[in-house]
Order: C-alpha cells, then sequence, then structure tokens
C-alpha cells in the first residue's frame, strides 16, 4: 500500500495529492495554522534545523540492526530501573527477555506494516504468555483498533494493551479533540463488551 500510494519522506505531493486537499479546505487550513508535523519523542535526540529527508536519513540510521541478546544483557545491566522490550512475536525471544531480567514485553509486529503476511498479535499472544507470563509482564500492541479488539486480548492473557493507530486517525479526522473521541469511542465499546460478558456469565 505504501508503494501504491508513493509514500516518501518528504512526502511525494502529485495532483492526486492536491485534489484530495482541495476537497478539504478546513482541515488544509488547519494543517497550515499548525505547521509541518514533528516527532515530538524524538527532538532531544535530534540534530538542530533538521529537515524531513535529514529526519529519514537519521531514523535510518538509528533503527537498523537487529537486537540481540547480548544487546539485552548490556543495556540491562546499564540500566536499573524497569526494562521493557518491545517487538516480540515468539516464545523463545520472550524466554531469552526474561533470561535477561527483564520487567516486561510487548508483543508486537509493529503494525504488521512491513510485513502485512507475518503473524498476528492476538494469535501469538497466548503462547508467549504461557511461557513467561508468570514472570513479567506480557503487553500487546499492533491490531488492537476497538474495544473488543483490547477485551480479546486481555481475555487472551495481556496485562495491557497499547493502541497508536486508532488516536492517529482521530487526530488527523478531527483535529486536538480527535484523540480525545477515540479514546471516548474505545472505552463506550469496552465498557459495552464486558457488561454483555457479565451477563451471559
Amino acid at each position: 500500500r505504501d508503494i501504491r500510494n508513493r509514500f516518501a519522506v518528504p512526502p511525494h505531493i502529485g495532483i492526486r495529492t492536491v485534489m484530495q486537499m482541495l476537497a478539504r479546505p478546513a482541515w488544509g487550513a488547519a494543517m497550515l495554522r499548525r505547521g509541518t508535523p514533528t516527532f515530538a519523542t524524538l527532538k532531544p535526540y535530534l540534530p538542530r534545523n533538521i529537515d524531513l529527508r535529514q529526519l529519514a536519513d537519521f531514523m535510518n540510521r538509528t533503527f537498523t540492526g537487529r537486537l540481540t541478546g547480548d544487546d539485552l544483557a548490556r543495556i540491562r545491566d546499564r540500566w536499573k530501573g524497569r526494562l521493557v522490550l518491545k517487538g516480540v512475536a515468539t516464545p523463545e525471544d520472550a524466554e531469552e527477555a526474561a533470561a535477561h531480567g527483564l520487567d516486561g514485553i510487548i508483543v508486537s509486529n509493529h503494525g504488521g506494516r512491513q510485513l502485512d503476511a507475518g503473524q498476528s498479535t492476538i494469535r501469538a499472544l497466548p503462547s508467549i504468555v504461557a511461557a513467561v507470563g508468570n514472570r513479567m509482564e506480557v503487553m500487546i500492541d499492533s491490531g488492537v483498533r476497538s474495544g473488543p479488539d483490547i477485551a480479546r486480548a486481555l481475555a487472551s492473557g495481556a496485562k495491557f494493551t497499547f493502541l497508536g493507530r486508532a488516536f492517529m486517525y482521530g487526530a488527523a479526522a478531527l483535529g486536538d479533540r480527535g484523540g480525545e473521541h477515540a479514546a471516548e469511542m474505545i472505552h463506550r465499546q469496552l465498557v459495552q463488551v464486558m457488561e454483555i460478558g457479565r451477563a451471559h456469565v
């Protein structure tokens, strides 16, 4: 989908993009007022006055390679606070995280964006919980989009779920209030699922 939509950093602005922007003038005006989106959590670590192309290069250099058991041991040795590993997809990787004294893991395929044929996190979750759930906190993200999704994850053994895309969609559609709107919707859905489940017990 990214290739088909010509996703790039900096973004490719073609006729289709311009037409979409013209069809939503209020959204376009709001975007112009707010300026270029930034990675606020990365800002302290980025060079000053970095442009989007330089940002893409920085991220390619920084977020490459595979984390090994030796890397985990080195980080655990230097960091005495709580340590959580994201991106765990197999019981074997979960066991290695537990063996290095990590406090928790996040079962994740990073939204399935890069390999949509990979195993879903909800399918991987039960075997990971069975392997390490009594030794560390097991959390989940990727594929969690609604209240029922949260209920499924908790029923499958997760202690906590993360959501990203739902809030991004909300903010993209409704601006500042979009994130709160998405949270309210998801909360209502989760409560409804729990109430129906309790009624059938």
